[in-house]
């Protein structure tokens, strides 16, 4: 006989080699061959026990070591022995049971049925299972030995089944559901100790007289319990009807009662009372009415009335497991019926949604530190997360989907599933992790059949739980490194869903509304409706049976959230036409799976859609033709505007792979629009402040022009060389970056002809040029754009305005601006920038540009041309008929009058204080005032009547889709501008007299100022 070496046995597993081999030079192994030993060793999670466990059997059961020279058959005793000492200890204890584990592995789990279970467990206390009220004959210490030496056996079983399956995940649910029909079959078992012992103090009529139910409550009445674990139960009991007073069956309500306490309190001593055969586990029923210091065994009358009056919301969840388990099954199912319905209405209740969270939150604060990051059920990411986060779910909707009404966890994350009340990835998330989370569980309590949740600190003993876990048709060990990093991977994964959906404020939302509310019935649906605020109820109804009507799942659905969303959708400023949106848009989505389920997961993205809807057309004609921009109001991350380098990455990408010249501007102005989209759904939820709109506005017109200007420029070469270099330049507030989302794109065009090329004819090729941009911006294309904000490119800023050439070379503006040039066309260019095109043209033209804008201070006479030029502008471009005080752009205390104001004081200092060489009017701002050229308090009221009146332009075309530089006047349209402005619900008028009030203090400042030596 070969001599097995050390690698032999490292090959095999075994941590301590010392004591392994010592262990296997045994006597008691004497006859067996060591490559069969090894072989059978080595399907050990740890040999190192096993092999000790081993020689004890031997011991008292030579004829184990038969079993090793079988091969496969020898398997099951060996993941046996090396997963639980405690089972290699009975079997120590009772080596008759081998029996159990001789047999061929099974890759399939195959459970036994709860009645076999209870006729095998009843039978070895010599009760007749097929008795109403079994009596054990097999009584006292004895009797209690008996069962739990049988409960054994048959946990040997079914650990031998688990360990010997191809994987472990997929047996599970019949594994838990298994352990808890033994439960309740030893249960069954204790009972009739009890009614024994009971009998010998009373009589066998009195006893038989008590009619006693056990309940299960957790794991064990939901069928998934664990292999050790305390067994929740409730005790319900009654007196027979229809028996003779004769005084020995007779039982009063006390009498009753106390024979019932007795019957639990000797069955739970059965479980775990102290005897030869150790204890099962704690039979406990801490979960009844007023918990410990409530009576332990109550009438279905008393648990009715104390559930109606007293019972607190945890209760309900608790009773949401609650299954007849043993005893007396027609009062069993009489306490399932009775305290069903209260389980469902339960969420009806004030703050129970919250109290659930607050409770859950409890649990984790309560982990002592050193626990918290060992725990598998109660830490964060762990089992605990899942079941509350199933069971609210269940609780909240159970009230009107009855298919959500299952006490079995992995049951109920399927049936939530379906009903869409759980994403389908989340759902198979979840319950993949549960799996994973409760097998681990298993196998740590397997060790010992100990009560933990905790895994183990040795690496010895971590990497027996790993191996443990791991199914018979895996080939190789998972290492404890693989196992520990899918554990945290998991914690991860399940604290990520768990925060996602326990804590949706839908869930509370759909707890507040009435069971006809959550049904949508057509009576309380347009009560609601008025209620909420809808104008039209009929309409609002036509809208709802659309998007609901059907068996399909997105019909299922929208009846889910449809509650939800009408109140959402009614905090807007037009309901009606909200709903309207939100049909056309789930329209457009037709069959998309995450558009509800952004709705359904992402409360922030829902609520986001619902204010959107009611309060702005801008975006939602722009969300009906690009629906699938819907997915980012569920991410913040993907509404954070898109930088210029960026989009015009993608634009330089699109016209690469694109020749014909209509579908390159298609794509184009569509990127253009997605933006737009972008920026407006990120400016609604407060994601940027005033200045990124501008310049994330700026942007994006700015890489649209230059891919216009691309196109066009593309075009001419393509028929002609090149002869002249062409620049755009950014000029009002285009140049400013201070745009809003109806502003023109201001520009003005230069160009160079390239050395030895005719000036003339490189004057028409630029001409050609931008002609063609200017046309493009505004060619029909086809098929049309839906909803596409008009790109207007104005080039009216030029020198000698309309009246002068549409693009000029650099020597022409060069010869104009130090011979012809007027005062307001040097104001104009304090905002000019480089838009695009030739990078040398550039560099030159702005060396020209700042000779003219920050040479020198202007002269007396150009303030006076600058005051008279505002004053005409105030006269002549006011529209007619219009309020001054209400005119955002060229009205008192206006845009116009800060920028000005500001823009004067540049061209009178910019010279000393170079501080004041920005194209931004508030950055321009912030320079005066830390060159003290305006006082501190002067600049606060120009910057906010200028932040105000530009909010406030924005807020006028997104509510309508129009663009107006006037203060509104219909309340409507002023409360929707208000709430776009940061205003609560309800104040518009505030809005009003905050920006009067405004304009007023500017108006005052800007007189001050800009007439200052008048």
């Amino acid at each position: 006989m070969r001599v097995a070496t050390q690698r032999d046995l490292i090959a095999v597993g075994f941590a301590d080699i010392e004591r392994a081999e010592r262990f296997l030079k045994a006597r008691e192994l004497e006859s067996v061959s060591r490559e069969d030993l090894l072989e059978a060793l080595s399907y050990c999670a740890d040999p190192d026990s096993a092999l000790l466990l081993l020689v004890r059997i031997a011991e008292r059961e030579p004829k184990v070591l038969k079993l090793i020279a079988q091969g496969d058959r020898s398997i099951p005793l060996f993941r046996v022995l090396g997963a639980s000492e405690a089972l290699g200890e009975f079997l120590v204890r009772q080596p008759r049971y081998l029996s159990i584990v001789d047999t061929d592995p099974q890759a399939t789990f195959r459970a036994r049925e709860a009645a076999e279970l209870t006729r095998e467990l009843l039978e070895s206390v010599g009760a007749d299972p097929d008795a109403e009220r079994p009596v054990a004959t097999i009584v006292g210490t004895e009797g209690i030995v008996a069962l739990r030496v049988k409960y054994r056996a048959l946990l040997l079983d079914l650990a031998m089944r688990d360990l010997c399956c191809a994987d472990p995940e997929v047996a599970f649910p019949l594994v838990a559901a298994e352990l808890a029909d033994l439960a309740g079959a030893a249960i069954s078992a204790g009972l009739a100790l009890a009614r024994a012992e009971v009998i010998t103090k009373t009589s066998p009529e009195a006893v038989d007289a008590l009619r006693l139910a056990v309940i299960g409550m957790g794991k064990c009445g939901a069928r998934e319990l664990n292999y050790i674990s305390d067994v929740d139960v409730i005790y319900v009991h009654a007196v027979r009807d229809g028996l003779k007073d004769d005084g020995a069956a007779h039982l009063d309500a006390d009498a009753a009662a106390k024979m019932a306490a007795q019957l639990a309190t000797l069955t739970a001593r059965a479980m775990n009372a102290s005897a030869p055969e150790p204890g099962l586990w704690e039979l406990d029923a801490n979960l009844r009415p007023e918990g410990k210091d409530g009576a332990l065994s109550r009438t279905l009358d008393s648990h009715v009335a104390y559930y109606k009056r007293w019972a607190e919301t945890w209760e309900f969840q608790a009773l949401l497991k609650a299954r007849y388990l043993a005893g007396d099954a027609e009062l069993g199912a009489a306490y399932e019926e009775a305290v069903a319905p209260m389980i469902w209405v339960s969420s009806e209740r004030d703050g129970f949604v919250e109290s659930t969270q607050a409770m859950r939150r409890r649990v984790t604060d309560n982990i002592p530190a050193a626990e918290v990051n060992r725990q598998i059920k109660l830490g964060p990411g762990g089992l605990r997360d899942v079941e509350f986060t199933v069971q609210l779910l269940q609780l909240v909707h159970g009230r009107t989907e009855e298919s959500l009404r299952v006490r079995n966890t992995l049951t109920a994350i399927d049936e939530l599933a379906e009903a869409g009340y759980m994403s389908r990835a989340d759902a198979a998330n979840f319950g993949g992790a549960y799996r994973f989370l409760r097998v681990l569980e298993h196998r740590i309590q397997l060790t010992r059949l100990r009560r933990t949740h905790l895994m183990p600190t040795k690496p010895d003993a971590m990497r027996t739980i790993a191996r443990a876990s791991q199914g018979l048709g895996i080939p190789g060990w998972i290492s404890t490194d693989e196992m520990l990093t899918r554990w945290q991977a998991t914690k991860r994964e399940v604290r990520g869903l768990h925060e996602k959906i326990f804590y949706r404020p839908l869930l509370a939302t759909a707890a507040n509304l009435s069971a006809d509310e959550i049904r949508l019935t057509p009576e309380a649906a347009q009560a609601r409706l008025k209620a909420l605020g809808y104008a039209d109820p009929k309409g609002a109804m036509r809208h709802i049976e659309s998007l609901t009507s059907g068996v399909s799942r997105r019909s299922a659905l929208q009846r889910q959230l449809l509650p939800i969303l009408l109140g959402w959708i009614a905090e807007g400023v037009d309901p009606d036409a909200g709903l309207l949106g939100f049909r056309r848009l789930s329209e457009a989505l037709g069959d998309s799976h995450w558009f509800l389920g952004m709705l359904r997961d992402s409360p922030a993205g829902a609520q986001r859609l619902c204010t959107i809807l009611s309060s702005s057309r801008f975006i939602t004609d722009l969300l009906e033709v690009s629906p699938e921009s819907a997915a980012w109001l569920g991410n913040d991350a993907d509404l954070e505007p898109q930088p210029f380098d960026k989009l015009w990455s993608e634009i330089s990408s699109k016209l690469g792979r694109h020749k014909d010249h209509e579908k390159r501007l298609r794509l184009i102005r569509l990127i253009r629009r997605r933006e737009l989209l972008r920026i407006a759904l990120a400016d609604s939820a407060r994601l940027i402040d005033q200045d990124e709109v501008g310049k994330a506005l700026s942007d994006v017109d700015r890489a649209a022009v230059l891919g216009i200007l691309r196109v066009a420029e593309q075009e001419e070469y393509s028929q002609s060389e090149k002869i002249t270099e062409l620049l755009i330049v950014a000029m009002g507030r285009q140049g400013g970056r201070e745009i809003g989302y109806g502003s023109d794109v201001d520009v003005m065009y230069v160009h160079r002809p390239l050395p030895d090329v005719d000036e003339q004819e490189a004057q028409q090729q630029a001409l050609r040029i931008v002609g063609n941009v200017q046309h493009y911006v505004n060619i029909p294309l086809k098929p049309a754009i839906l909803a596409e904000p008009k790109l207007e490119v104005d080039a009216d800023l030029r020198p000698e305005g309309r009246q002068g050439p549409l693009v000029r070379t650099l020597d022409a503006y060069r010869e104009y601006y130090s011979r012809w040039s007027r005062v307001w066309e040097t104001q104009a260019l304090l905002r000019a920038r480089p838009l695009g095109g030739s990078d040398k043209v550039a560099n030159e033209f702005f060396e020209l540009v700042d000779s003219v804008r920050y040479a020198s201070a202007i002269t007396p006479s150009d303030v006076v041309e600058i005051r008279r030029i505002k004053a005409r502008v105030e006269a002549e471009r006011m529209p007619r008929g219009a309020d001054p005080s209400r005119q955002l752009k060229l009205g008192r205390g206006g845009l116009s009058d800060v920028e000005w104001l500001v823009q004067s004081l540049q061209l009178i200092h910019t010279k000393a204080y170079p501080a004041l060489r920005t194209t931004s009017t508030r950055a321009a701002l912030k320079a005066l005032k830390d060159a003290e050229l305006l006082p501190a308090a002067d600049v606060e009221v120009l910057d906010h009547a200028w932040v105000l009146a530009t909010r406030i332009r924005c807020a006028n075309i997104i509510v309508s889709g129009r663009a107006s530089d006037q203060l509104p006047r219909n309340i409507r349209d002023m409360e929707a501008a208000a709430r776009w402005c940061g205003y609560a619900s309800g104040n518009a008028a505030k809005l009003e007299d905050d920006y009067l009030k405004s304009a007023r203090r500017a108006r005052v400042v800007f007189e001050k100022h800009f007439y200052a030596d008048e």
